[in-house]
């Protein structure tokens, strides 16, 4: 009997760009990537915190470099993404949140998030295809949205709204892209204990009721999301396009 093999969740000779990786989310998946043998190049605006982190995963042994980017900068993006060369792999966890009472909602706040969580990851996905498609050797991006770009939530209609305008744009990406082998996804975490979220773990009040949405009962860590994001970079998500990895603990689940 001829037995199937399972497909490699390993990474080694790929390159991957994980902007917004020096922290939270994005620091997991730029660590979890180098685990998995992926070349990973670290990149944030901050290019000390970027350096910082490289050097923590060459320290155990993995390969990865430092990259400056302003992803509100599209002027430059084009040359940032060429200066970069070959990519197999884009991860956007580039993140911004500014929560308010719809009422109360600011221009300005719904700018800067809709700027930071979509406008710039449409054109960082544009740039990486672009590379991927002149190659003929595909590729995979994969956006980091939230389970917020599936539901609603308390205070979040600018950051659900800009979620889920990214949970929309990946499924069309994914339809025009995969004639060429380039598979499109979302990681959708629920609450993470990150930077980010650092504001809302300080209302005890909000995070008894995220504790009460969470089927599982506890909050995420990054450990968490790292798994998910090997695999949606990996051969063993190969037939994967066009969808969402919910990591929630059951939130969504009703």
């Amino acid at each position: 009997m001829k037995l199937p093999h399972t497909p490699s969740f390993r990474l080694d000779g790929r390159r991957a760009l994980v902007i917004g990786g020096s922290s939270g989310i994005g620091l997991g998946a730029s660590v979890a990537l180098a685990e998995a043998g992926a070349h990973v190049i670290v990149a944030a605006r901050n290019l000390g915190r970027c350096k910082e982190a490289a050097a923590a995963i060459q320290l155990k042994g993995y390969s990865a470099e430092a990259l400056a980017m302003d992803v509100t900068d599209l002027a430059t993006m084009p040359t940032v993404f060429d200066s970069i060369g070959p990519l197999d792999i884009l991860v956007y966890s580039a993140g911004l949140a500014r929560h308010s009472p719809a009422l109360e909602t600011k221009v300005d706040d719904f700018d800067a998030v809709s700027t930071v969580n979509w406008r710039s990851a449409h054109f960082a996905a544009r740039e990486a295809a672009r590379q991927m498609v002149e190659r003929k050797r595909g590729g995979t991006i994969i956006f980091v949205t939230s389970q917020m770009g599936h539901v609603g939530g308390i205070d979040r209609a600018v950051y659900a709204a800009s979620k889920h305008a990214v949970e929309g744009m990946s499924k069309s990406m994914a339809i025009e892209w995969g004639q060429h082998g380039i598979r499109v996804n979302t990681l959708a975490p629920t609450f993470i204990r990150t930077p980010l979220t650092e504001q809302t773990f300080a209302n005890p009040e909000r995070v008894v009721w995220i504790e009460s949405k969470i089927k599982l009962g506890r909050i995420g860590e990054i450990e968490d999301i790292m798994g998910g994001i090997v695999f949606l970079a990996s051969d063993a998500s190969a037939l994967v396009t066009g969808t969402s990895l919910i990591i929630d603990g059951g939130w969504t689940a009703g």
